[in-house]
């Protein structure tokens, strides 16, 4: 972050909007702000080599007022504690907001999974799992998929720590199907950017059919958001990942370029548009730019350049608060992360429920369900922002603020 703003003081500045707006008091804010629980475990790992090395893994709780916490698991060279505390606040607020029975959570583990063998990466996932399994619990905390884990991940997980405990496939959610996950949970989140984007161009006079959508970052959020744009009728201009970016100012051919990176797990080598970097695509002429990769795209430094006429957040925190406020003083209106990926948690939740009832929805009524959800919840924003004549993102925390205050008043001790 900019100016020495940390992960977690960005998280806390959007908190303090958010409470002003409500007019919450001092020692409310301070409950809200403050973690449950942090938890630091070293995760020993026989690498291939023969050697043995120590990983670093974190699992911030940060409000179960509300319900079990609920955060995804992410596996990246820069979680530390900062970004995993920041990411479990966020997740306080977007549960609320999507009014789950859920507070908030997150963790991580300080590693580079793309210079791991797939066994290296399963010995660290059981080890994190024995060692911090004891903070998780079906209605303590619930892991998910986050950045660089995947079902295959989390079917790791639900099995070790059912050698412990005893039988859990609802101790995570985002599992395999076999496994107890839920139909359209993979999709889920990108289906719930692509809902969150249909909704806001709507009120903001974007006709859908034939804008020009760019994408940063085209894993499993960012590519399943750009199939159902194109599906409604966006035309997806640029895309990018980590191998590069490409661009095409009538549009990517894009059923061509879907399958390649679903092939080959990246963008590289599919031959066809023009190469531009994940730097340039943010700042290309467009109507709907989605940052889907890692936060802190959109600074201070290039807010200014930024030519799209709506933003939607599909990443956490891609924009920072400076970036945030230039973006607003410039008319670039942004759809909040809490808002735009919550299609995510909410299928998780949808899994959760199925995995304790021991029953499986069709992916239809998953899909319709989390559509009422999550238009609901847009709907809902947008009253508040002009009710109260608030920024999307600070009418989103305050929603979520107030939901949260009012639990936790209500249930004392304190």
């Amino acid at each position: 972050m900019p100016h020495g703003l940390d992960n977690y003081e960005n998280t806390n500045r959007l908190f303090d909007q958010g409470a002003d707006a409500v007019g919450l008091d001092e020692d409310l804010r301070r409950l809200l702000k403050t973690p449950f629980r942090e938890v630091r475990v070293e995760v020993p790992v026989r690498m291939s080599s023969g050697r043995i090395e120590v990983f670093l893994g974190y699992r911030v709780q940060h409000s179960g007022a509300r319900g079990p916490m609920k955060g995804g698991l992410r596996y990246h060279p820069e979680v530390d504690l900062d970004e995993v505390r920041s990411l479990a606040a966020l997740m306080t607020w977007k549960t609320a907001l999507l009014d789950l029975p859920y507070g908030g959570a997150k963790g991580g583990i300080t590693c580079d999974p793309l210079q791991m063998t797939e066994e290296e990466l399963e010995r660290m996932t059981r080890r994190f799992t024995a060692r911090i399994g004891l903070a998780w619990g079906l209605h303590r905390d619930i892991p998910a998929p986050d950045l660089n884990t995947d079902a295959r991940v989390m079917a790791w997980i639900m099995d070790e720590y059912s050698q412990h405990f005893g039988y859990t496939p609802g101790i995570v959610t985002g599992k395999p199907l076999a496994l107890g996950g839920s139909p359209g949970r993979e999709a889920a989140t990108g289906r719930g950017v692509s809902i969150a984007t249909r909704e806001a161009a709507r009120d903001l006079g974007i006709e859908l059919k034939g804008a020009r959508v760019a994408i940063q970052g085209f894993g499993q959020v960012g590519s399943h958001a750009a199939r159902l744009l194109h599906g409604m009728g966006a035309c997806i201009v640029a895309v990018s990942d980590l191998s590069g970016g490409l661009f095409a100012g009538d549009g990517l051919p894009f059923p061509d370029l879907y399958e390649h990176a679903r092939e080959r797990r990246a963008i590289q080598g599919f031959g066809r548009g023009e190469s531009i970097s994940n730097a340039d695509l943010l700042t290309l002429d467009c109507d709907i730019l989605i940052p889907a990769a890692l936060g802190g795209a959109i600074t201070e430094e290039n807010a200014r350049q930024v030519r799209a006429s709506m933003i939607v957040e599909a990443a956490n925190s891609p924009v920072t608060t400076i970036a945030d406020a230039i973006l607003a003083e410039r008319g670039i209106p942004v759809v909040p992360d809490i808002l735009a990926n919550a299609g995510g948690v909410t299928v998780s939740y949808f899994e959760w429920v199925q995995n304790i009832q021991a029953l499986t929805w069709e992916e239809e009524e998953v899909n319709a369900r989390l559509e009422r959800m999550m238009t609901r919840a847009y709907r809902s924003v947008v009253e508040r922002m002009r009710s109260h004549d608030l920024s999307m993102r600070t009418a989103a925390f305050a929603l979520a603020i107030e939901r949260v205050a009012e639990t936790e008043t209500l249930r004392g001790g304190f």
